[in-house]
């Protein structure tokens, strides 16, 4: 009989051992909580559309205008504005929507330049945060001419 209850006092602690020392063994979400703020969410998306072919640059003329004498002034960020330049995100718990502007290429079909943005962006932002992308609007600010010279910054030294 004292082995029946020592055998019973051995499962009981083995089955409390187990539980404790037990991983896992509950959704993910219900051992603690992920925001993403809009930047992140602004940063995809500005990457995702600028690799698409067609796109030249994001932003209006002014936007851009701005950015570059920015990006000149030491210390305020430079290139990393860049990247969310065009980009304006919307980011719920599970649902994030998203405004682009964009400047094309001469000669290029803006209806398909634009539906790959939309693809592009959509399929990363949905990859790397795991967020439903509800809408992404395109917005077509100008277009990039051949004869167009590069904005080529002043030498600060003569």
């Amino acid at each position: 009989m004292t082995d029946t209850t020592h055998s019973g006092e051995l499962a009981t602690d083995e089955s409390r051992r187990s539980s404790m020392t037990k991983r896992g063994g509950g959704l993910a979400g219900a051992r603690g909580r992920t925001t993403i703020a809009d930047g992140v969410v602004e940063k995809i998306a500005g990457l995702a559309a600028r690799d698409v072919d067609g796109v030249h640059a994001m932003g209006s003329g002014l936007s851009r205008t701005f950015g570059a004498v920015r990006d000149r002034v030491p210390g305020t960020g430079g290139s990393k504005s860049n990247v969310t330049r065009g980009v304006k995100a919307e980011v719920g718990e599970v649902q994030t929507a998203l405004d682009l502007e964009i400047v094309v290429v001469y000669g290029v079909s803006i209806a398909d330049v634009a539906g790959d943005v939309r693809e592009n962006v959509i399929a990363a932002v949905e990859r790397m945060t795991g967020l439903e992308v509800v809408e992404v609007n395109i917005a077509v600010s100008d277009v990039k001419l051949p004869e167009d010279e590069e904005e080529e910054p002043e030498p600060r030294l003569q």
